[in-house]
């Protein structure tokens, strides 16, 4: 049994048709063709746009030559109310000052000071879902609470339970389910002194969760100033100064960042340990071999992170088969030429996480689940030229450390203490949102060890 995969179109369409479809999902509106093809061309009465499956392409734009490929604008149209100037959005000496006061509280002896709000979080999960077992569950809800606590217990010290950070989570929650990857804007440009057509009520989230991180932001600068703050990563942060201007962040600046800290932390985990978890309720046999690595957890420190293998592997397959953000959108910023195609200066340039790691060229079995594949000669290839779940290059996501650490600790925890078991009737379908969830939810039963 493969795991589930959305049907592509099999024929061309217009444009109209096929920009319903998108806003239907953006994975099952693609051709077919796309999971073979190094290079195609899309044409619209407004722009062309070029998606690039090809690993020495994919490479130029984002490794070698990632200033000649900034950020396109269309992607920031349906995430501006929420995200403002943040790091996510932001291009050229803006995004460089912005990383160059974000990456150092990320580095690798951070994460061993992060490892212990990780595991107080995964315990907290641990502890809720005992009063479960036996029940159906929807994991996507239950992934989406632990990752958010996680953020909030590193970011600031403060589990979920907080008030303000129960209220932060509840709005994000609504703003995911309102607001698609892209919206209209993607395709269509319009002067940016015309309004954007955003949802009201996604304007209205948008508004109020801003409010609320600003909120906590600001008595955060307080206590900074006083002394008092707690040795965390917003501390880390607001106080680390620009090594070239000596700035830090203020407040309107923070709030922008802690945006995208808890969307890209808390979504992208969130949806990568959902499929995690279906993938050990469909392939059962590698759910009890995860359960036995995690016997070394009798011992919860941060020294026994590197003994979680398998689970390490497993995480990695979850990644490449369902990539919690399935398309990227770069702009040519001059003249190219890929593959003896004239590509002109403006033109979008797609890079599919979703279609690379499926790229029947590229991939032995590229729709199987083998967590195997990664000790394969295949696999330690297609690891280093087309496996990017958190993209590449200088725009590589500063928490991807973080997450290699967060994912295999909450995977091994939640299969210590629990079995998920599939639930008949209950396949769960990939569409992509703000990331790749599932239609319907992903609903497994849930058994206590």
């Amino acid at each position: 049994m493969r795991p589930p995969k959305p049907t592509s179109r099999s024929h061309n369409v217009s444009l109209w048709r096929y920009l319903k479809l998108f806003r239907k999902d953006l994975l099952s509106a693609q051709p077919q063709r796309l999971y073979r093809a190094w290079m195609a061309e899309f044409r619209t009465p407004f722009f062309r746009s070029y998606l690039i499956n090809q690993p020495e392409l994919v490479d130029t734009v984002l490794r070698q030559r990632p200033d000649d490929f900034p950020k396109s604008g269309r992607i920031s149209e349906g995430l501006r109310p929420l995200l403002g100037e943040s790091v996510f959005l932001t291009n050229g000496e803006t995004w460089k000052r912005q990383r160059r006061i974000i990456d150092p509280a990320f580095e690798g002896g951070r994460l061993k000071d992060t490892f212990p709000a990780m595991l107080q979080a995964a315990q907290a999960c641990v502890a809720r879902l005992r009063r479960q077992s036996g029940n159906v569950v929807e994991c996507e809800e239950i992934t989406s609470h632990a990752a958010a606590d996680v953020i909030f217990r590193t970011l600031f010290s403060v589990p979920i339970q907080h008030e303000v950070a129960a209220q932060v989570f509840e709005k994000f929650r609504a703003y995911q389910r309102q607001q698609p990857l892209l919206n209209l804007a993607a395709f269509v440009p319009v002067p940016r002194w015309m309004p954007r057509l955003h949802a009201r009520n996604t304007r209205r989230n948008a508004r109020e969760i801003r409010a609320l991180i600003s909120q906590m932001t600001t008595e955060r600068a307080k206590q900074i100033a006083a002394g008092q703050a707690p040795d965390d990563l917003a501390t880390k942060i607001m106080s680390t100064p620009d090594p070239e201007t000596g700035r830090c962040f203020d407040t309107n600046e923070m709030v922008d960042q802690v945006a995208i800290f808890f969307l890209a932390g808390h979504e992208t985990s969130a949806s990568a340990l959902a499929w995690t978890l279906y993938l050990m309720a469909l392939y059962p046999e590698w759910q009890e071999r995860l359960f036995s690595e995690a016997a070394v957890l009798d011992d919860p420190s941060f020294g026994s992170l590197p003994k979680l293998k398998l689970s390490r592997d497993v995480f990695r397959e979850a990644l490449r088969l369902y990539p919690p953000v399935p398309m990227m959108v770069r702009e040519a910023s001059c003249p190219e030429q890929f593959r003896d195609r004239e590509v002109a200066k403006s033109s979008q340039i797609i890079i599919s996480p979703w279609h690379l790691h499926r790229h029947e060229r590229l991939w032995d079995r590229p729709d199987d689940f083998d967590p195997t594949r990664w000790d394969t000669e295949n696999g330690k290839t297609c690891q280093r030229k087309a496996y990017i779940p958190f993209s590449a290059g200088p725009r590589v996501c500063t928490g991807t450390g973080f997450a290699m650490v967060e994912g295999p600790l909450l995977l091994s925890m939640l299969l210590r203490n629990f079995r998920f078991e599939l639930v008949e009737g209950r396949t769960p379908v990939p569409v992509a949102h703000l990331t790749v969830r599932s239609k319907d939810g992903i609903w497994l039963r849930l058994v206590e060890r």
